[in-house]
């Protein structure tokens, strides 16, 4: 995502792709301002937040502040659907991206946005892996769908705690829809899902971490839309052991007892790919189970799934579980690939932040965070399709001399 072909017939497809959309937005207005946020986005500019954006458009320094006001109007008040501007850029990323590849992922993942104060909408003290620690940040969730090679970021959504979404005074200030309340990262994360699947996007198999695959009922809705899971769960999670016709052996036990009685020696290395500096590897096994739920169900009526353990050496006891509705004859080297493909959420959102001004909105205002998102995922979705067509997975490591800085 850091490089980037930029010629001419490039600034051709730009602009007839700003046109595309602009017919989305049906204003005047809203289409020059949306071209102008978006390219700077694109630019080289350090800081990517309205007024400098507004800055670098204009020739005449006299204009600067009348084109914020506009930006800014834009971005935090004008109703134009994040809905429909989303999908027309997640088809036109993926019409490049499949061209040569076919989905093979949707990644769940979250990521966090460091702030100051208290006002921004959705800001608390919480944890964020972007931070490693608990911090002072709003939180959004993402689905990415990815190829063997590219990803793609199609949805983002913003996590609201309960002392945003069940306080009065704070929703009022934030302009936070009637209709939007508290919604666990999970249950957002299922609405982008099926939107997703509504919209008719290429499906993958699900992969995210066991914030949202411990859920039962994350889990079961995938199923209920024909979907399959690689995701991870929690230690205690339980399950039922059976045997090669499906029956069940035993107690239900927690998955982390389970991977304890199968011993070290049942663990097997697998190299799931190459590091920066090394392969990453660590020892693994897997048993099929039955996931333990207490509602008084039958486990003679419930999805039998993978169980996947992984054990990294030097370690203890494993640390990671997994569930996976993926085939029996699936390998266990295709079965570890599959769940390590969560990675390609560290670079979407090293490059949406680092190149793209994804953490430089500095507006408070709940609408106003989704459209600055939106305009980023379309600039996204441009910088996939170029990249694309630039560099197919056959040829792209022959051509780096046809690529500049990301930012033109």
């Amino acid at each position: 995502m850091k490089t980037i072909s930029v010629d001419t017939e490039a600034q051709v497809r730009l602009v007839a792709y700003l046109d595309q959309l602009g017919e989305i937005l049906d204003n005047k207005c809203r289409r020059a301002s949306f071209a102008t946020y978006a390219l700077g986005l694109l630019s080289e500019g350090e800081r990517k937040s309205m007024e400098p954006i507004a800055a670098r458009a204009c020739g005449d320094p006299g204009e600067v502040e009348a084109v914020h006001h506009r930006l800014q109007h834009f971005i935090t008040d004008s109703g134009w659907s994040d809905v429909d501007i989303r999908r027309a850029a997640a088809q036109y990323g993926l019409e490049a991206m499949t061209r040569d590849e076919c989905i093979q992922t949707w990644i769940i993942d979250d990521t966090g946005f460091i702030k100051q104060g208290s006002h921004s909408v959705g800001v608390q003290r919480q944890y964020t892996g972007s931070a490693g620690k608990t911090t002072n940040c709003q939180v959004g969730v993402s689905l990415t769908l990815a190829t063997q090679t590219r990803h793609l970021p199609v949805e983002f959504e913003l996590y609201l705690p309960r002392c945003w979404a069940e306080d009065p005074l704070r929703r009022r200030e934030a302009r936070i829809p009637d209709d939007i309340g508290f919604r666990t990262k999970p249950e957002l994360a299922l609405e982008m899902i099926r939107r997703s699947v509504h919209d008719g996007l290429p499906r993958g198999i699900v992969l995210c971490d066991s914030a949202y695959g411990t859920s039962s009922a994350f889990r079961t809705e995938l199923t209920d839309l024909g979907l399959d899971y690689a995701v991870g769960v929690d230690p205690q999670t339980k399950v039922w052991c059976i045997d090669r016709l499906l029956r069940r052996r035993g107690s239900a036990l927690s998955v982390r007892d389970l991977a304890m009685s199968i011993g070290r020696e049942h663990f097997r290395r697998v190299t799931w790919r190459e590091g920066t500096k090394q392969k990453l590897w660590a020892y693994f096994a897997r048993r099929r189970v039955v996931p333990f739920h207490d509602d008084g169900d039958s486990p003679s009526v419930r999805e039998d799934v993978w169980l996947v353990m992984e054990w990294p050496d030097g370690e203890e006891a494993p640390t990671k579980y997994y569930f996976a509705s993926l085939p029996r004859r699936i390998t266990m080297k295709q079965l570890v690939r599959t769940i390590k493909q969560r990675w390609r959420t560290e670079r979407v959102y090293e490059d949406f932040k680092g190149e793209l001004g994804l953490d430089h909105f500095e507006g408070r205002r709940f609408g106003g965070w989704h459209h600055h998102v939106s305009v980023a995922l379309c600039v996204y979705a441009f910088v996939a399709a170029e990249q694309a067509r630039r560099f197919p997975p056959q040829t792209r490591r022959k051509m780096p001399h046809y690529s500049q800085p990301l930012a033109a």
